[in-house]
């Protein structure tokens, strides 16, 4: 197995008296699509700007295609692309102007620096859109233009921090699709989002991460696994009473409280342990408002790791 892309170990961060990061240990895979999920201030943010070299090092070892972030900043620069969360471009160039001063900065020569600024605008659809003006284009077309940018010089590794915030549906559809193109061809994609469709729809691998903590890694389906096979959601009128009912009855894995009502987790067959359920909470006089049977998602993994729903 080749070595780590990426590798973290023990990376702390604070500002001030704040803790962002909290000594977090994970491994990057060479061609993946690897996920930091999380809500709004979790640390996601923070991590990605050490180990893009815009934050300091303060504790930990920070290694990115081959370079110690510490030691070796310029050497890791010049390996990776970056979409930053908030959009970063001029808005008085056009969009082959916008790549031709990327490729300027990093001193592509001029035919390469061609060929590639068009084979970028090929590749995320602006070909209409080359000689217009940044300040006219929509959110999803200057999203896609950061993703081009960002993959001018042929990184090993681009990192998008929250790269479809703010998109309409369609438009988080279309970046999605050229992530996974530009994954195909070989570029490891590390991506930090607060979106559960989003890292389950794209990632390899999820870390998620919460309060500047690693609370559970894995892929989508092993994170799904770890709770149980189905999740009976249920609302009655008398929750916490039913809660305890429930707790040993056969197949009954974990009871979790919700915003309204509370999760039933089930180790095996939901489908042949609802009508248990549903006979033991009317059986002991508890009323039943609804009852829902699903498999679990990530929305539920999280939950599941930090007793509550993911923040804004």
């Amino acid at each position: 197995m080749s070595d780590p892309i990426i590798e973290v170990t023990n990376l702390s961060h604070r500002f001030r008296d704040t803790v962002a990061v909290d000594g977090i240990s994970f491994a990057v895979r060479p061609g993946e699509i690897f996920s930091f999920l999380g809500p709004n201030g979790a640390g996601k943010s923070t991590t990605i700007n050490v180990l893009t070299t815009l934050l300091a090092v303060q504790g930990g070892m920070v290694r990115v295609a081959g370079f110690d972030v510490a030691k070796s900043p310029g050497e890791v620069r010049r390996s990776i692309g970056i979409v930053f969360q908030e959009e970063t471009l001029d808005r008085d160039l056009t969009v082959r102007e916008i790549l031709e001063f990327h490729g300027r900065l990093y001193s592509m020569p001029r035919e390469e620096r061609k060929k590639r600024i068009d084979e970028m605008i090929r590749l995320v659809e602006l070909e209409a859109k080359r000689d217009v003006q940044v300040r006219h284009l929509s959110g999803g077309m200057k999203r896609r233009l950061e993703i081009a940018r960002g993959l001018m010089t042929r990184p090993k590794v681009l990192f998008l921090d929250e790269p479809t915030l703010g998109l309409d549906p369609q438009s988080r559809i279309h970046v999605w699709d050229y992530i996974r193109q530009v994954n195909h061809e070989g570029t490891t994609i590390f991506l930090t989002t607060h979106y559960m469709d989003e890292a389950d729809s794209l990632s390899d691998r999820i870390n998620i991460i919460d309060h500047g903590k690693i609370i559970a890694s894995g892929t989508s389906r092993e994170l799904k696994d770890a709770l149980g096979q189905d999740i009976i959601s249920l609302e009655t009128g008398n929750d916490a009473r039913a809660a305890e009912i429930l707790r040993d009855l056969p197949g009954v894995r974990d009871i979790r409280p919700g915003l309204r009502g509370f999760s039933v987790i089930i180790s095996g067959d939901g489908g042949k342990c609802l009508p248990a359920v549903l006979d033991r909470l009317r059986g002991a006089g508890i009323a039943i408002v609804s009852a829902n049977l699903k498999q679990p998602t990530l929305d539920d993994v999280f939950v599941h790791f930090t007793g509550r729903e993911i923040r804004g």
